[in-house]
């Protein structure tokens, strides 16, 4: 069961240092900071991976012009699918957290940040590139700060003076109790969540790379470089991996959901009645 050199890079470009002097390699964290490609030496240097970011956002891009610059009554199959990626969107986080009015306020970030995400994590497991576009961690913190002003101006939006006030000092509550209960709530509502936005999609991508890396550089060592029956591990690690990329095909679809909908319940809350 022996794969060709060509194949395997297809699969795992990153991992041709099996090749190199021979021997495994296992994965490195210094796969997500390459060497500089594009404008080397200047403050618009490009590596890998923003090159990728590039490639993906136009593409997104792309599609979406594609799919909706002739709309029709009767959608083609190319709007449908169009159609049913804004509607997930908007049924099922927006309108379903916020409500119509407020939903169709917020819709477009949301919108945005969900296939901005799903683009970027699919990245992971797509021939040629083999490393998420957020798994590096610039883009996840952007994004986190973007949920993060999103909520604090729909708060203060929804009232001036008192988002600040009942999110640090909620009602009904023993003043002598806001000395535990202040301290908690600001670092919960104001420096938690956009910490944990971050740290869950960086992780996630991260760890997903890692895996596939190790699955198929073990899969090229046991197939191509060990001898005899040791040559078997190779079917189990092959399998494994291809398994595994199904795998962080959900995991991606499902972190730019679960990214996009806390993103929405943070507003619902900055909207609550009580603020």
């Amino acid at each position: 069961m022996a794969l060709s050199a060509n194949a395997m890079q297809l699969v795992a470009p990153s991992l041709f240092a099996t090749q190199e002097g021979g021997g495994f390699h296992p994965p490195s964290i210094e796969e997500f900071f390459p060497e500089g490609v594009l404008f080397v030496g200047t403050p618009f240097e490009m590596n890998r991976i923003m090159i990728i970011r590039v490639i993906m956002l136009v593409l997104l891009l792309v599609i979406f012009w594609l799919g909706t610059r002739k709309m029709r009554v009767i959608p083609t199959r190319g709007q449908s699918l169009i159609e049913m990626g804004l509607d997930f969107v908007r049924v099922n986080i927006a309108e379903d957290l916020l409500g119509k009015v407020d939903g169709k306020r917020f819709l477009p970030i949301l919108t945005s940040m969900f296939f901005l995400i799903l683009a970027f994590n699919f990245t992971g497991i797509i021939p040629g590139f083999n490393i998420g576009a957020s798994a590096v961690v610039g883009l996840p913190l952007v994004l986190a700060l973007v949920s993060y002003v999103t909520f604090i101006y729909a708060g203060i939006k929804k009232s001036p003076k008192n988002f600040f006030k009942n999110s640090l000092f909620p009602a009904g509550v023993p003043w002598p109790v806001y000395l535990i209960v202040t301290p908690i709530e600001l670092i919960s509502t104001f420096i938690i969540r956009p910490v944990t936005l971050t740290l869950r999609l960086l992780m996630n991508m991260v760890v997903g790379h890692l895996l596939l890396v190790l699955f198929f550089s073990a899969s090229w060592f046991f197939l191509i470089e060990a001898p005899g029956l040791m040559k078997l591990f190779g079917i189990g690690t092959l399998a494994f991996g291809f398994a595994f990329t199904l795998f962080e095909i959900l995991v991606a679809v499902l972190q730019a959901y679960v990214f996009t909908l806390l993103t929405a319940v943070y507003i619902q809350l900055a909207l609550a009645e009580e603020h």
